[in-house]
């Protein structure tokens, strides 16, 4: 069964040291997209970005190399990987030799692909600090409104609208104060997310009320991404809307899903909480 609930999370899990891609847990994204309303043709482009910072194998001549990784997984994909499998999967390279980093590239692109259903890409980087400065989301940030908010969920898109009787401006508009919970643990997900669209204006209290109101909403990340997509698409109806949110590490991975109604390719910023 490819469920959250038959995946590795929230179970005693033993560490595989050794390559098994048997460990990759794939979920469908179909059943929870199903529940916002998405499906085929897809109303948005995109992609999921995934860093991986406990990557190490063994060189030819059994020395440990380490690297930092970045995977980007297809919104079109038929199916997310589990993150939990994509840990274990990761760490069973540890004592693996690999001919080089060329062979571990070519292994995991296959390996994720097979799994994702849809062709991922992965780079390779070392872990020298001088290749991976830390900075922002680029636009405006609303967190420093001085708001009531006593609503904490389930996520309320009726707090979003757009005054359509003003010009059309283009504007990124962004927020720390995203949280989530894993759908099967219960676990806190924290993010930072952007908002950058052509349109009306959004109201930026509404919009730091919703996204407020997903503080005690469990879902996966790339499934509140889409979420939030398709409710201001729906309230504001922008002419252009790219969604992406930037979420802290758990287990060695940070997941970073973008949506998009552009088929822009999104850098990879790494925020301070990264």
């Amino acid at each position: 069964m490819s469920t959250p609930e038959h995946s590795p999370l929230g179970k005693t899990t033993a560490y595989a040291d050794r390559y098994d891609p048997g460990l990759l847990f794939p979920i469908p994204r179909a059943a929870k997209r199903g529940e916002i309303g998405v499906s085929e043709p897809l109303p948005f482009h995109g992609v999921d970005v995934w860093n991986a910072y406990e990557l190490s194998w063994l060189d030819s001549r059994g020395k440990p190399v380490v690297a930092l990784a970045e995977f980007r997984v297809p919104a079109a994909s038929p199916n997310i990987i589990e993150s939990k499998s994509f840990k274990l999967y990761l760490n069973g390279f540890s004592q693996e030799r690999m001919a080089d980093a060329s062979a571990l590239t070519a292994t995991l692109a296959r390996d994720l692909s097979a799994a994702a259903g849809a062709p991922v890409e992965v780079a390779l980087s070392d872990a020298q600090a001088r290749g991976h400065a830390v900075t922002d989301l680029e636009g405006q940030l609303i967190d420093l409104q001085v708001l009531d908010i006593d609503d904490y969920g389930p996520p309320r898109a009726d707090y979003l609208r757009a005054d359509a009787d003003v010009p059309v401006i283009e504007e990124a508009l962004v927020s720390n104060l995203l949280r989530s919970n894993c759908p099967v643990t219960g676990q806190p997900d924290w993010g930072s997310v952007q908002i950058r669209y052509r349109g009306a204006p959004i109201d930026q209290a509404g919009l730091l009320r919703y996204l407020v109101s997903f503080r005690n909403h469990n879902e996966f990340h790339e499934q509140c991404v889409e979420r939030i997509f398709v409710d201001v698409m729906q309230r504001c109806r922008p002419e252009q809307l790219s969604v992406y949110a930037r979420y802290t590490r758990r287990g060695g991975l940070d997941i970073n899903p973008y949506r998009s109604t552009t088929m822009e390719t999104p850098p990879n910023p790494r925020g301070a909480r990264q």
